[in-house]
This record gives structure tokens, C-alpha cells and sequence, in this order.
């Protein structure tokens, strides 16, 4: 289809740092509009990239030279902004969390089917080097039989990286509806689904405010997750790792451990039973931190799969699936009980 017309809703810190520097890197696409509710803030990413500026995204969404946009907004409006794109023609990648609701995720997925269109939704963890690697080691059954995990996801905060500071909305319930599970817990419950290719069944959590006086959503969860096969594992998500971020994964297997984005230099390392040890230096993880890789894959990602007329690597099925995980652990944490998940949900 030759050239990809591509417009990004919502312009704060992730279409600034990650959408637009990478689509403007990818030689197939070319950005024709964006669009947000400050008009300031539009204006300057107009001009900067040399696109149309809207500042209501169903005005943009009338533009018929656009192919594909980026949802890139608050929490809340990921899923009437994603289908009324869906609806208008255009495929969609949207940013994590996908929605704030079963119901909105449902919703989403059956309008990209009736309309034809890619969804999309932007968990870059499964395209992090080390995890891949991790995911070949596991799926030969070299590691043998899968016994246990432990994940976290944890920084500071956002207040540094989104572009309102310590006002930002993701510490507003209304327009986040979840914090740092929402944030990171999400990138995580996607990256396990990912690397042991099973689904989680069972959720308990506590999930805390405890760190943040200007937030009324969580910023400090554990969880205890368990999979179709009886592999249990622990997944934390927090917004008070005050000093250094935490973005590693460790998977206990029968023959060996593989450590995962824990050492700086080696990103993963195989502790295998026999003794022997091998490290791979495979590039640094995608972070908010100086020094993480430059691109996440996941905009190369999306236009490929537009071009070749292709699934998504990670659906709007895939994404509700890693979301319903989060969901289970609010619930578990209200209800101080164990959730268990059905994964036999249908998509008609």
C-alpha cells in the first residue's frame, strides 16, 4: 500500500519519547496529523514534525488521508477513542493499559473485527532481546519443566517522565482508573503469558497507595500468580522504587535459572544445574533511564503488520487476556480472596 499516513492522539511524554521519534525513523510511514486537548501542546509537535494539528480527535478521525493512528491518552479514552478510529477505517495500535474494563476490551476487539482494521496494543516487553531469548530456551525444553517465577516492574514514579509532573493524570483515579498496576504490573502479567506460554488462572494480590500523597490510585502492588500448568510465581509493581528502576524476571526451571534484565552488563544469565553458567550481553532493555534501548519494535511492529496484511503481534485478544490479570488483582486485593480467571472467553 506504499506509504503509511499515520496521526498520534494524545501528545504527551510517550508519543513525544517513543511514537513519534519512531515512526519519523521508520521510512514507510509518514505522520500527517496529531492531536490533544491543549492546543499548545499540539501546536509545538506540529510544527516540530510537520503535521496537521487537531485538538479534537473526531475531527481528525473525518481526515480520509489517515490510515492508522496511535492512541496515546489517558487511561480512560483508549477505548472510545480506539473504536470511533476503528470505526472511521483507520487501524489502531493503542498504548497499555488497553482499557479499564472487560467490557471496554470486549468492545474494542469485536469493532476491529466488524470494521476489518489492525488492533493493536503496545506491550513492548515481549520484543526486549533477553525475552525472546528466554522464550526460545523455554519453548526447546531446555530448560526443562517450569517450576516458579518472580517479575517486578518498578520505578520512582511517573512524575519525571509524564509531561504534566506530579499533576499528571496518572495519579487521577477518574482518568487512570489504575496506577502502577496499570502503569507496569500490566507490562509484566503480558511478559509471563509471553514467556511461558500459558495463561494465568489464579490471582491473589494486596495492592497499596502508599507512597504517593498526590495520588487515589495504587502505587505499590505484590502479587501471586498461578498458570494452567500449576507454575506459581510472584509479580510486584510499584511507584516507590525510589532510586533505581527494577525491571527484571527471573524463571526457576527443572535443569537451569535464567535471570532476566537483572544484571546491568549481561541481560540474561543461565545458571544451568550442571554448574555451568552462560551470560548473554544482548542490549539493554527499552526504560525510562538514561542508557535504555533506543527503539521498543513495537512501531516497526504495527506498520508490518498493516503492510503485509498480517496479525499484530499482540492483538486486542492478547491484550484484554494480560488486562484481565490486573483486573483480578484489584479484585482479589477488595475482596482478600483468591480470583480465579476463565480463559475461555469467546470472541465471536
Amino acid at each position: 500500500m506504499g506509504e503509511l499516513k499515520i496521526a498520534v492522539i494524545g501528545c504527551g511524554s510517550i508519543a513525544r519519547h517513543r511514537h513519534l521519534p519512531e515512526y519519523t525513523a521508520n521510512p514507510k510511514v509518514k505522520i500527517v496529523a496529531v492531536c490533544d486537548v491543549v492546543k499548545e501542546r499540539a501546536e509545538e509537535l506540529g510544527r516540530k514534525y510537520g503535521t496537521k494539528v487537531f485538538t479534537k480527535y473526531d475531527e481528525l478521525l473525518l481526515d480520509s488521508e489517515i490510515d492508522a493512528v496511535s492512541v496515546c491518552t489517558p487511561n480512560y479514552l483508549h477505548a472510545p477513542i480506539s473504536i470511533a478510529a476503528l470505526k472511521a477505517g483507520k487501524h489502531v495500535l493503542c498504548e497499555k493499559p488497553m482499557v479499564t474494563s472487560q467490557e471496554e476490551a470486549l468492545a474494542m476487539v469485536e469493532a476491529a473485527k466488524f470494521h476489518g482494521k489492525k488492533l493493536m496494543i503496545a506491550h513492548n516487553q515481549r520484543f526486549v532481546s533477553s525475552h525472546m531469548k528466554a522464550r526460545m530456551l523455554i519453548e526447546s525444553g531446555e530448560i526443562g519443566k517450569i517450576y516458579s517465577f518472580r517479575t517486578a516492574f518498578g520505578h520512582p514514579g511517573p512524575e519525571k517522565w509524564s509531561a504534566d509532573g506530579a499533576r499528571s493524570w496518572f495519579f487521577q483515579k477518574d482518568q487512570a482508573f489504575i496506577g502502577a498496576m496499570g502503569d507496569l504490573g500490566v507490562h509484566k502479567t503480558d511478559l509471563i503469558r509471553y514467556l511461558l506460554g500459558e495463561e494465568i488462572v489464579e490471582v491473589a494480590a494486596f495492592v497499596e497507595t502508599s507512597a504517593k500523597t498526590n495520588s487515589d490510585v495504587d502505587d505499590n502492588a505484590v502479587c501471586i500468580l498461578k498458570t494452567e500448568s500449576g507454575i506459581v510465581g510472584t509479580l510486584a509493581a510499584s511507584w516507590s522504587y525510589v532510586s533505581k528502576e527494577d525491571n527484571s524476571t527471573i524463571i526457576y526451571g527443572e535443569n537451569a535459572i535464567l535471570r532476566l534484565e537483572e544484571d546491568p552488563n549481561f541481560s540474561l544469565i543461565v545458571h544451568y544445574k550442571n554448574g555451568e553458567t552462560v551470560k548473554y550481553e544482548l542490549g539493554k532493555i527499552q526504560s525510562n533511564e538514561e542508557g535504555g534501548q533506543q527503539s521498543s519494535h513495537v512501531i516497526e511492529n504495527f506498520v508490518e503488520c498493516i503492510l503485509n496484511s498480517s496479525e499484530p503481534p499482540i492483538t486486542g485478544e492478547e491484550g484484554m487476556k494480560s488486562l484481565n490479570v490486573i483486573l483480578a488483582a484489584l479484585e482479589s486485593n477488595e475482596t482478600k480472596l483468591i480470583v480465579k480467571l476463565d480463559t475461555k472467553t469467546a470472541f465471536n
